[in-house]
């Protein structure tokens, strides 16, 4: 599902969706470019499994040969803003999102605002990714963490 008022771009050769997939064979992708002024920019052969979501408010890139996982989670955004007098009317804080080249975000993980994925870097399972992560690593946790160099 594409919505929004943004820019979605897509690169060529975008696998949306895995028919393999084991348990989430029938569930959708949501690509959110949510202002006029959001973006939402797809590499060359990107691969982005079943139940994953992006949400932009700002700015999203994955670059070529990126492999999203399935139910993961890219969001630019806070959502609504922290203190409890604007949380329902204040602008909540965004930040780009840039997933580097040959970079792989395993199932169920969660990349939040201002994050940048290095390039073949690799993220495990259920990880929430918080801070940027470098060129040929593998990171995991909550928070996620380098592991080894790769």
């Amino acid at each position: 599902m594409l919505s929004g008022r943004g820019k979605i771009q897509f690169g060529s050769n975008f696998q949306n969706g895995v028919t393999a997939a084991h348990f989430t064979y029938s569930s959708y992708n949501y690509i959110l470019s949510l202002e006029e002024d959001s973006e939402v920019i797809i590499g060359d052969n990107v691969v982005m499994a079943n139940g994953a979501s992006i949400q932009a408010v700002s700015k999203i890139t994955l670059e070529d040969n990126v492999m999203i996982g399935i139910n993961c989670f890219l969001v630019d955004t806070d959502g609504h803003d922290l203190d409890p007098e604007k949380r329902m009317t204040g602008i909540p804080k965004t930040g780009q999102i840039t997933i580097k080249k040959n970079a792989v975000i395993y199932y169920n993980s969660v990349v939040f605002k201002g994050v940048t994925i290095g390039e073949n870097s690799v993220i495990g399972a259920c990880s929430v990714v918080t801070k940027d992560i470098p060129p040929n690593v593998f990171a995991a946790g909550n928070p996620a963490r380098v592991i080894r160099n790769l």
